[in-house]
């Protein structure tokens, strides 16, 4: 007979949060040892279930709030401490982009090392609710149920979930009553694909069996309000997929972009497989400062439409583009930056992993008529070379948006090589930012450093920071 394994994870009462820390947990110090706390802000005093114990540090739960912060705000949305987003919903705006730039000085004096100035404020967004352009629903055969609902030991209908997955966990997700991330249609797409299917009895996933004839949909909201709606089916059923679009094409008619999605596959992955135009156009279009912008169903555009905005202002005058100037724009995507920045300078040349971004970005720039910028799609470290630095021109100024896994280190040496008089690096990872920066150090000072939020109430920060050449 098997011994019952001993639980050694203590209840620590009365626990003071001293601070913030990363992935927007929250912590404080019990017998000189951290203690991560998720849910909680600076100020609070709780009692602690802790679930994890390492040598260096516990993480765990609150079980009762003993006093809470003066700092705490109400969380606005039904399901926050739940879903895995907006966790800083009970923490003040002012107050999530103070740590927000705290968190960029910490990580670039700690790893980058390198002589900063003074880090500007992080720029707040205008628009902290309903401020996504697109959003992914999954459904789910069985809904999450809440710890609460499982306490009450009621007799539950485990009935089906449109919404988000349950943080960490493949085959849970949470039905959304109300999400305060994307602007209408948004919520009441979702609510009536939901009810049409449940009335007409179509099956939704199951993640271990991978049956169900609903899998995923994505919503894509555009600033100029049109609407792209691409719902993703686990089987091709042609009959309950044409009932589907039609009622959505009935009952909503602002919906410009209708599109369908058929994946057989283990995951939900769509990027590899066609996605058919039912109705309407075969894109939608996002306008900056004038510009138009082509957005497919595979296209990537920043999640804040608004806030992209501002994020491109800060980029384009760190630059400090000259009439004369040749501008490179290293991880391009669909050349946003690149057409964007295009008037204030003789030539642009753009970088890109991925094919399809590449055409969009020759095709932003053709229905814009800007004729001089040059894109080139494959991996930087094979694209970027000293010969292709010699056909192309050398840069005076570089724009570098790279993933979150930064620059790899050879195309930084090819960027030296080329010797730009300004480099303006974008980052959504402050941690790698910091740490390519001390790869640039010997070459490039740091100027200027501007932080900006382009996710309220989540601890992701982007940050823009310029070098100039030593």
């Amino acid at each position: 007979m098997a011994r019952k394994k001993k639980n050694n994870h203590p209840l620590i009462e009365g626990l003071e949060i001293t601070t913030l820390a990363a992935e927007g947990k929250a912590m404080g110090r019990w017998n000189e040892q951290v203690v991560f706390v998720p849910m909680t802000v600076p100020g609070d005093v709780v009692d602690v279930q802790i679930r994890l114990k390492r040598r260096r540090f516990m993480e765990g739960y609150v079980v009762n709030y003993v006093k809470k912060s003066p700092l705490r705000s109400e969380p606005f949305c039904a399901h926050f401490g739940v879903c895995g987003g907006c966790k800083w919903q009970n923490l003040p705006y002012e107050e999530q982009l103070n740590f927000k730039r705290e968190q960029v000085r910490d990580q670039l004096t700690r790893i980058g090392k390198v002589e900063l100035p003074e880090i500007a404020p992080c720029l707040g967004s205008k628009e902290t609710q309903f401020y996504r352009n697109k959003l992914e629903f999954t459904f789910a055969d069985r809904r999450w149920l809440t710890h609460e609902e499982i306490a009450q030991n009621a007799d539950i209908v485990a009935s089906p979930a449109l919404g988000f997955h349950i943080p960490g966990m493949f085959d849970k997700v949470l039905d959304i009553d109300k999400c305060w991330l994307q602007p209408e249609p948004s919520n009441a797409i979702r609510t009536e694909v939901k009810r049409f299917a449940l009335e007409q009895g179509y099956t939704f996933h199951n993640a271990h069996t991978h049956e169900g004839f609903l899998r995923n949909m994505i919503i894509r909201t555009a600033s100029t309000g049109e609407v792209m709606v691409i719902v993703v089916f686990g089987e091709e059923n042609r009959p309950q997929m044409t009932a589907l679009l039609d009622h959505l094409t009935e009952q909503f008619p602002q919906i410009t972009s209708l599109f369908y999605v058929v994946n057989t596959k283990l995951n939900d992955s769509v990027g590899d497989l066609e996605a058919v135009c039912y109705r309407g156009k075969d894109h939608i279009v996002e306008e900056m400062e004038g510009l138009k912008f082509k957005v497919g169903p595979k296209s990537f555009y920043q999640t804040n439409s608004k806030q992209a905005y501002e994020l491109y202002k800060v980029t384009r005058e760190f630059a400090d583009l000259k009439e004369g100037d040749t501008l490179y724009d290293l991880y391009t995507g669909t050349g946003t930056i690149a057409n964007f920045c295009a008037a204030r300078c003789k030539n642009v040349v753009g970088i890109e992993y991925v094919p399809e971004a590449i055409e969009d970005a020759k095709v932003n720039s053709a229905i814009n008529g800007i004729t001089n910028t040059k894109f080139y799609a494959g991996d930087m470290k094979a694209v970027l070379d000293d010969a292709f630095v010699a056909r192309n021109g050398r840069p005076d100024v570089i724009i570098l948006d790279p993933p979150r896994a930064g620059v790899d280190e050879p195309v930084i040496e090819v960027i030296k090589r080329a010797a730009p008089h300004r480099i303006v690096y974008v980052s959504c990872n402050p941690a790698t930012q910091a740490r390519d920066l001390a790869l640039f150090d010997d070459y490039y000072k740091v100027i200027a450093v501007q932080p900006v939020d382009m996710f309220p109430h989540t601890h992701h920060v982007e940050n823009v920071v310029k070098l100039e050449r030593r």
